[in-house]
């Protein structure tokens, strides 16, 4: 066994294929630090995305896939994770604190988009990602009371010009909430509300993130123009419900982000059934299959169907979401699905020249 060499361990990993990555190891670039010697096979496997729930099963699956393919040979696997910075589509210049920017957006408004970018979020970093969240939504920011911040609760600040983001179960965050009375309206125009999120965005000192969700307001106005054209946003998902009228705002959701060359991840078919508290039976109450149909229409992808549960509205309105409330549960269980699901098709993602962003002149009276 002394003449074991690398390139044959290499090929005995070749046609071990990652479930999220669509690809083998050793093609994706995940085995790192490989030696052989003296009858013993180490190797780490670093993978590109946050999955922290599956590293003890990979370990055990490759230890047993060379084992079989050497069985006279000890072999030590380590798997870990490293997220890598990806940058936008236009290179733009990264923001300091933040290595990747993801979007969650919506076309209209009462799809539970917010709650899902928040369970994400903690979803995230249940598989071991740092995680912040930026509440763009300047006129109806929700938050702040869906991670539990007190009410006149203001974060600190430094140099007299900068924010600190305010920590809940571990997500770091920033919210014009935190800023303004909850009961005080925010009657801006367009262009003082993307300047608002500018700064809020630019203004806080993350602190070391490997993704901030930015949970954006519905439509396809000034923030979202603001984003794609100031803003390194990495990749976008898109939420919506099986109901056709939400279909069609996500489908120009998905659309706006594709003219400003902005790449989706994926869908997140929120409310996909109703799950009755009291008995458990499932029903499709806005329809069935429409996320799918949709991922179908503009060849991205599903990345997974979320129940219209009381449990879920309940504990996001207490500011403990449920991945915090309940997290061996079923409903927590399909967001850290989904989580995982959309950091593998981050770093797998190759991002192309794109076309340039088109200049928008606006003249105000």
């Amino acid at each position: 066994m002394a003449d074991l060499s690398t390139d044959q361990v290499l090929a005995a990993l070749e046609g071990f294929v990652d479930a999220e990555l669509g690809q083998g190891l050793v093609e994706a670039g995940c085995v790192e630090n490989l030696q052989v010697d003296a009858g013993r096979i180490q190797l780490e496997c670093v993978l590109p995305f946050a999955c922290g729930s599956r590293h003890a099963a990979l370990k055990a699956e490759l230890e047993a896939l060379l084992k079989q393919s050497f069985p006279s040979v000890s072999v030590d696997v380590q798997v870990s994770q490293r997220i890598d910075a990806h940058p936008s589509a236009k290179k733009l210049p990264g923001l300091a604190g933040v290595r990747n920017i993801i979007a969650v957006a919506s076309g209209k408004g009462g799809v539970g988009k917010s709650t899902t970018t928040v369970n994400l979020a903690l979803a995230l970093a249940a598989e071991g990602a740092r995680v912040g969240i930026l509440d763009a939504d300047i006129y109806g920011p929700s938050q702040g009371m869906m991670l539990g911040v007190a009410e006149g609760e203001r974060p600190e600040t430094a140099e007299e010009k900068y924010f600190r983001p305010i920590e809940r179960h571990g997500i770091q965050s920033m919210s014009m909430s935190y800023l303004v009375d909850e009961n005080t309206p925010m009657v801006w125009r367009g262009p003082m509300v993307s300047g608002a999120m500018q700064q809020l965005l630019n203004q806080t000192l993350w602190q070391d993130l490997d993704y901030l969700l930015i949970d954006m307001p519905p439509g396809t106005g000034d923030i979202q123009l603001t984003l794609a054209q100031r803003v390194p946003v990495t990749a976008a998902i898109i939420v919506t419900t099986p109901q056709d009228i939400a279909l069609l705002d996500a489908k120009k959701g998905i659309e706006m982000f594709r003219k400003v060359d902005i790449p989706v991840l994926g869908v997140v078919e929120n409310m996909s059934v109703h799950i009755c508290s009291n008995c458990g039976h499932e029903e499709a109450l806005f329809g069935a299959g429409g996320g799918e149909r949709i991922a179908d229409d503009y060849d991205t992808e599903l990345l997974g169907q979320l129940p219209l549960a009381l449990a879920i509205r309940e504990q996001t309105d207490a500011g403990k979401p449920t991945v915090i409330a309940e997290p061996d549960s079923s409903h927590a269980q399909r967001y850290r699905e989904v989580a995982c699901k959309a950091g593998a098709l981050l770093a797998k993602k190759v991002q192309s020249a794109g076309n340039s962003i088109p200049n928008i002149a606006v003249e105000l009276d």
